[in-house]
């Protein structure tokens, strides 16, 4: 339950307490300063309270918008705040300073907010009103202004993300907006929306993995729905601004584990056909997620960085001046809508094999793509990176306790760009394990590998182009799991290969998403439990080397289940607490 105190005398002919009613706020009435500082002390504690002036003409989306947006402990729109409970202190020490000066006389609700002495969130309107018209004049020019403006367009329109692919702006947005509302006047959640759109892609894995014509066709189908539930869980979200910390957790983990799914689901549908394409499967979820930490990487490292001077970057802005440039070139990177679509029709009218010598070829492209222009950024741009873009470039490292006992015993400091350490232990590694295969060599590899891991994150990671060591640990421990199962020979390796890869996927994942809400990364004790990532690569080295192919596969199975325990329950009972971050992510879609 919501309180709003509605400041100052009733204006006839007002609407305002009854769209505050619709929003779910109990209206009390308050004549001066003293009372409404009063009325606030009676609010119980753990109400959300808003202060609002009598005299305000406005939208009710615009009172939507600045009143019960859950992301924000204090918000404002002209003539009204809102303050949830852990921002109820600020609230009342500006009101106090105000009844302190104004004693009986009208509350001056912008004044107010201008009293306060935290961070005051201001709602984008655009289009929408929101005033306190100061005379009657004022106030019908106002009222006017409201009749205008369709208050529901202007919601659904906000429903749908400012930025987004090509395939999903004309061809799902345009009617997702409106089962979005649906769902929102028949008391749906986005986490129920959520639900059901992973429940619809795990039925078109189980599709795809039957191996028929049908079944093929019948699994592309469901993964188009299940990517129109995925947008409209979004935009119901935004429609009725239902944002939650379980939602962000579900949200962000639930389209990889879809995909990842899916993935699964056509590598089973062709073994059933007599065809084994579990390595294309797995090297299709590396380079995906190789491609994410990319992503993630790069907009950390510039999170905020304290310049922008970068040609390339410049270049970029009078690209998107041109219209169908804009287009194509969200399109060329294969944003999730775009590749879903991709995958969907391949898979109704191709084999899984071809689905993903696609998958893998597009991909690729889009990955040296965005890579490239980010490193001509990064190469081009004169900024300084601060300690927070440091921190979370090492946190998404993902460095274990091996590397930490490393750098403490050899009390070294490094020479050279972080990212050339990074480079060459992937590179030496990966080539090890291409060519000599599991044995001592490697094994002595992935020794060094883990010396040069050290040396990479021993300074912090401030370099034009440190943004590379992530996805650079990420290349060298998915590509070493997946050559050495290839290398196996044995039947089962490749598949516990991928649920291991998987597995450790989602813990990376999970701390992209940690570091986007501001609340850092994993605990150490989870980070040291899964070993660290050159921790593990340096584990199935040796398994490889020790044990049997047989033996090998059940390693690889065992280690898979531990990964996943682990980080699935610490992920679980960190998102579903009270202190996780509300994540909702307009940035690029993924």
């Amino acid at each position: 339950m919501s309180t709003a105190i509605v400041t100052g005398p009733p204006v006839p002919g007002s609407s305002l307490e009854s769209d505050l009613r619709a929003l779910g706020f109990e209206v009390r009435a308050a004549s001066d300063t003293a009372e409404a500082e009063a009325l606030l002390t009676a609010v119980p504690a753990d109400r959300r309270v808003a202060v609002v002036d009598a005299r305000f003409v406005g939208h009710a989306h615009a009172l939507r918008l600045g009143l019960t947006d859950p992301r924000f402990p204090l918000a404002a729109i002209p003539g009204a705040v809102t303050a949830q409970p852990a921002a109820r202190p600020a609230l009342a020490r500006a009101l106090a300073r105000e009844a302190a000066a104004g004693g009986a006389t009208d509350l001056a609700v912008d004044g107010l907010v201008t009293a306060l002495d935290a961070d005051v969130h201001r709602p984008e309107l655009g289009s929408l009103v929101a005033a306190v018209p100061a005379d009657p004049q004022a106030r019908n020019e106002a009222r006017q202004a409201v009749a205008v403006v369709d208050d529901e367009a202007v919601r659904l329109k906000s429903a749908v993300k400012s930025r987004d692919g090509f395939f999903t702006t004309f061809f799902i947005s345009p009617y997702s907006r409106y089962l979005a509302r649906w769902c929102a006047r028949r008391g749906l959640t986005p986490n129920q929306v959520t639900t059901a759109s992973l429940l619809t892609a795990l039925v078109a894995a189980a599709c795809a993995a039957t191996g028929t014509r049908t079944g093929f066709v019948a699994a592309g189908v469901l993964l188009l729905c299940s990517f129109v539930l995925d947008c409209v869980d979004g935009q119901l979200a935004r429609y009725s601004l239902q944002y939650s910390t379980l939602g962000a957790w579900l949200d962000a983990t639930f389209d990889r584990a879809k995909e990842y799914a899916y993935y699964a689901g056509l590598a089973l549908g062709a073994a059933r056909g007599g065809d084994d394409v579990w390595a294309l499967a797995l090297g299709a979820m590396v380079l995906q997620t190789c491609r994410h930490v990319v992503d993630f990487s790069f907009n950390e490292a510039n999170h905020d960085a304290t310049a922008n001077t970068s040609p390339t970057a410049a270049l970029s802005g009078r690209l998107d001046s041109v219209g169908w440039t804009v287009w194509v070139r969200r399109m060329i990177v294969l944003p999730i809508g775009e590749r879903w679509a991709l995958i969907a029709v391949l898979t109704a009218a191709t084999t899984p094999r071809i689905t993903f010598y696609v998958l893998l070829a597009g991909c690729a492209f889009a990955a040296t793509y965005t890579t490239a222009g980010r490193v001509l950024r990064s190469l081009t741009r004169k900024a300084k990176r601060t300690d927070r873009a440091a921190k979370a470039l090492a946190d998404l490292a993902d460095t274990g306790p091996l590397a930490e006992l490393s750098a403490r015993v050899l009390h070294r400091a490094s020479r050279g760009p972080a990212v050339l350490w990074a480079a060459a232990g992937t590179a030496l590694l990966l080539l090890a394990a291409w060519l000599d295969g599991p044995g001592p060599a490697l094994v002595g590899a992935a020794v060094v590998y883990v010396l040069i891991s050290s040396e990479a994150v021993v300074k912090p990671l401030k370099g034009a182009l440190d943004w590379l060591v992530p996805p650079l640990f990420r290349a060298a421990e998915y590509g070493t799991v997946l050559i050495l199962a290839s290398k196996s020979g044995v039947n089962g390796a490749l598949p516990a290969a991928f649920g291991l890869v998987a597995a450790v996927a989602y813990h990376h994942y999970d701390t992209v998403y940690r570091i986007r809400g501001d609340a850092g990364a994993p605990p150490a004790w989870l980070v040291r439990a899964v070993g660290g990532q050159e921790g593990r690569t340096l584990l199935v080295t040796v398994l490889a080397t020790a044990l049997t192919a047989a033996q090998f596969k059940a390693a690889l199975t065992v280690l898979a289940v531990l990964v996943a325990g682990l980080v699935l329950v610490e992920s679980i009972r960190f998102w579903v607490s009270a202190g996780a971050p509300a994540v909702h992510d307009e940035g690029e879609p993924a």
